[in-house]
């Protein structure tokens, strides 16, 4: 299918979302791609109808195409209000006609298009609906049953609707939550505040249905000459089959193919609009690209059916191959296929990091807190707008990782003295009992000035400029932009430790070279994926925080005498292979204290 046209006319006015919601990266899409092939095949294996036993009695027919490779065809294309058509007299309804259109071979004589303009009638405009009735048949033969050289085996057509009713979307119920500055005066009326009202009362109710123009028709005849078993056709073939009655054999498959006809191309159709573009093409199509489209069209809807995706992300998924450089998107899906590798192996050390680790010397605790009251942040965030299961599901499962390595960096106790029992957290041992402490208290002292301003700055511009649900989204939405925009400076207080105590030793460097390397795949993404400037800054933000990891690796020397990640020294393996099992003993209780 020839990518969609850009006629004039309204387009479709969706509900924005928030601005990290809209920057999604063409990797994070393409990732998709696998998790949709991957979930649609277990959800077809475990889902799809049961095939009928076949009779033993009744014997296995085997059927057929009745046209043949090559056969010059004859084209009608109508329009009618009618979703049964009988009036091929009608000069006004036939828009298109085409002769000798060869049947399933490639080549410029068996494609053809044409582009117009199409006025709307008045029953079009109200709600009515609009169908394109598509008839072909054997070159000088008709598709009218009541002309004398009408053949039954010769002719074949198919209806299409090409007005779609989809549901309105939801009011945007954001609001400037400063009733009393001018703006809000100047922009808030009665009028609209009862308007207001009577919207949220309508969404309360049933949906509202609005009919949209598709501006775009592509008829493909299937290049199908397969040999079917009349009672074992395949399940996603057999809606699209065409038998004819009397022979058993089946007609060639018509299909209209909208599956680039992205949404927002879409025209609403209202009384305002007279005239709408029409783009009409009829080409063939492999067997194999049809089936194509029939199951990842199947394997969207299955996904949308378990909340899993949300509506309009299947559309952006194909905006990306249909505007897309090929050669981009190849290296973009291996780029996106390291991304993930390296994202499992960065967890998958971090995990075993604070598992293993005995030691807080050399360690920011504070910044592992701060940590889990960013990613809780977050996950009420999503959870405020929204989002689809799967991405709760994921920032909630980060949240009690984060929880858990609170648990491993500090003691946690439940304190019952009182009524409502209240958790106590207590620095370790390992922590509070060397310059580690001080320096970590020192530094998050100086980063919480530069953040409470910073925080206090966003939340003011935001309240004045944005529009939100309430007060509560307009503290999750300053919160959270916060947490995106100034969350690398959570990285410093360790910088500050590594400074003062003149070693890294203590640093988990397998999870942190992995995370490096995404930072550099960002990167990547960042040159070439059109995103916002401040977004794009927020990228090469953690660049010079790993830079500076980086040096400080370089010019502080091993120390022997510091713990490793796994709460070792290694002067203290030498002593405990030369000395007995008591001493060793001591050490070790010593060093997970």
């Amino acid at each position: 299918m020839a990518p969609p046209a850009n006629g004039g006319g309204g387009e479709v006015q969706e509900q924005a979302a928030q601005p990290q919601q809209q920057q999604r990266g063409i990797g994070q899409m393409l990732t998709g791609v696998i998790r949709i092939a991957v979930f649609w095949y277990f959800a077809s294996k475990f889902f799809s109808p049961k095939k009928p036993m076949s009779d033993p009695s009744v014997p296995n027919l085997q059927i057929s195409n009745l046209f043949n490779k090559g056969e010059p065809l004859d084209m009608w294309f109508y329009l009618s209000e009618q979703q049964n058509f009988s009036d091929f007299g009608n000069e006004g309804a036939l828009i298109w006609h085409e002769t000798n259109i060869p049947y399933a071979v490639w080549g410029p004589e068996s494609t053809r298009s044409l582009s117009l303009k199409y006025h709307l009638s008045e029953a079009v405009k109200n709600n009515g609906s609009l169908y394109a009735h598509v008839f072909f048949a054997r070159s000088g033969y008709s598709p009218d049953p009541n002309d004398p050289e009408y053949q039954p085996l010769a002719a074949f057509g198919r209806t299409y609707s090409i007005v779609a009713y989809l549901p309105k979307s939801k009011a945007d119920k954001k609001k400037s939550l400063l009733r009393n500055s001018e703006d809000s005066k100047e922009d808030v009326t009665i009028p609209e505040a009862v308007q207001e009202a009577q919207d949220d009362l309508k969404e309360d109710g049933p949906p509202e249905w609005i009919s949209y123009w598709k501006p775009n028709v592509t008829i493909n005849l299937v290049d199908d000459f397969t040999r079917y078993t009349a009672n074992a056709i395949p399940p996603i073939v057999a809606p699209y089959i065409n038998i004819e009655s009397t022979t058993g054999n089946y007609y060639p498959t018509v299909f209209f193919n909208e599956f680039w006809l992205l949404r927002d191309k879409l025209i609403a159709i209202n009384d305002t609009v007279t005239e709408v573009p029409l783009h009409l093409e009829v080409s063939p199509i492999s067997m194999t690209k049809w089936q194509l489209f029939l199951q990842m069209d199947q394997s969207f809807q299955v996904h949308r059916s378990y909340g899993s995706m949300l509506d309009g992300e299947s559309d952006e998924l194909k905006r990306v191959f249909l505007e897309g450089n090929p050669y981009l998107l190849g290296v973009t899906m291996i780029v996106s296929v390291m991304h993930s590798l390296f994202d499992f192996l960065a967890f998958k050390n971090d995990i075993q990091f604070w598992n293993k680790n005995k030691s807080m010397e050399g360690l920011s605790a504070k910044s592992v807190v701060v940590n889990f009251f960013c990613q809780f942040i977050v996950f009420l965030y999503l959870l405020d707008n929204d989002t689809s299961w799967m991405i709760l599901a994921s920032s909630g499962v980060g949240c009690c990782i984060e929880f858990w390595k609170i648990g491993k960096a500090m003691h946690i106790e439940i304190d019952r003295s009182g009524r409502i029992p209240m958790l106590r957290f207590r620095d370790r041992e390992s922590y509070a009992g060397n310059k580690t402490k001080e320096y970590d208290d020192l530094a998050m002292k100086y980063l919480s000035y530069v953040l409470f301003f910073l925080a206090v700055c966003f939340a003011i511009y935001s309240l004045m400029y944005d529009r939100h649900k309430s007060w509560y989204s307009w503290i999750l939405s300053s919160l959270t932009s916060c947490v995106y925009m100034f969350g690398f400076v959570m990285m410093c207080p360790q910088l500050f430790i590594n400074y003062k105590l003149k070693s890294v030793a203590h640093l988990p460097w397998r999870q942190m070279t992995y995370k490096f390397l995404n930072t550099i795949i960002d990167d990547l993404f960042a040159f070439v994926i059109k995103m916002p400037m401040l977004h794009r800054l927020s990228v090469f933000r953690d660049d010079l925080i790993f830079l500076i990891y980086i040096y400080q690796r370089w010019v502080y020397p091993v120390d022997k005498k510091r713990v490793n990640e796994f709460g070792f020294a290694a002067e203290d393996v030498d002593q405990a292979a030369s000395s007995s099992d008591t001493p060793a003993l001591k050490e070790d209780e010593k060093k997970t204290n």
